[in-house]
Parts: C-alpha cells; structure tokens; sequence
C-alpha cells in the first residue's frame, strides 16, 4: 500500500493544478485557500468572468514607470487579467465559505495590490512556492500587521517582457 501524501504536498499539488487553468500565458498563476484542513477557494490569473481572456484576445499592455535608485524604470504589464490570489478570495466571496484564519497557498508570492486584500480579508497565513519580481513591498505588509508568510523557492518568477499577441 502506497503511503499517503502530506497535507503540504497535497495542497502545492492542487495549487499547480489550478494554475494549469490559468489564462494569460504570461503569469501561469494559481492559489488556493485552506481552512481548517479544508480547501474552500481556487483561483487562477484570468480575465474577469464574460470578457476574453489574453489566449483568445491577446494581452492589454500598460507601460508603468517607477523610480528605483534614483533611475526611471520603465516596465510593461498585462492589465487584462485578475490575479489567482484575487481570484481565490473573491470566488469565497460569491459563494460563502468564510476566509478569516485560513491559509493561501499560491505559485508566486503576492503582488501588493492582493497582498492588502489578504491582510483586508483576515488571510493568516501565505505559501508561496517561488519569489515575485516585485514583492518587497508585500513582505513588509505581511510582517507589519502579523502575517506569517514563507517562500518555498527564493527563485524569482519573472515575465516576458514583450509577449507575442498585444491588443
């Protein structure tokens, strides 16, 4: 008899699968939501529901200018699409499981703008299997207000920068 998987693999592995379903090709996101030793919620990076996704449409770029070390960088980001962590906690939002104490496991770590929705909605816990370009701003979030949070691979994740199909 083969021996069971721990809760762990278990929860990375559904992760994964989530992210499979994902429908911008640039971010192959996905998370889920763990309460009480229960999976509640999933989401994957897609384009809100009724509108097409970047694999059917293309990707809707932003060019966004930041200053870092006294420089100007510039970067280009699809807008198209809600993030996976977004997307898991709104799903539990639609249709009722409660998400305060729970865990979210994720493929990358959160991005700022789904990290203050998860300190918003009472999320006390993130998984992350690899790092994100971006997360600094995130970890800080999550340290300041008690949020644990791990990384599984500190490899960061990082996109495409100029992707074939752009509406």
């Amino acid at each position: 008899m083969d021996k069971r998987i721990n809760r762990g693999d278990y929860y990375r592995m559904v992760t994964l699968a989530v992210a499979l379903r994902a429908t911008c090709d640039r971010g192959k996101s996905g998370a889920i939501i763990v309460r009480d030793g229960r999976i509640i919620s999933a989401g994957y990076v897609g384009s809100p529901s009724g509108v097409p996704h970047c694999d059917e449409e293309g990707h809707e770029m932003e060019t966004r200018y930041e200053k870092v070390v006294e420089q100007i960088r510039e970067s280009r980001h699809c807008i198209r699409t809600v993030h996976a962590e977004m997307n898991a906690i709104l799903q539990a939002a639609r249709y009722g499981p409660p998400i305060e104490g729970s865990d979210l496991f994720c493929t990358m770590f959160p991005c700022y703008d789904c990290a203050k929705a998860i300190v918003n909605v009472g999320i006390r816990k993130v998984h992350a299997f690899n790092d994100y370009q971006k997360s600094e701003r995130s970890k800080a979030l999550f340290s300041r207000v008690g949020i644990l949070w791990s990384i599984e691979d500190p490899e960061v994740i990082r996109y495409e920068a100029d992707p074939g199909k752009i509406s």
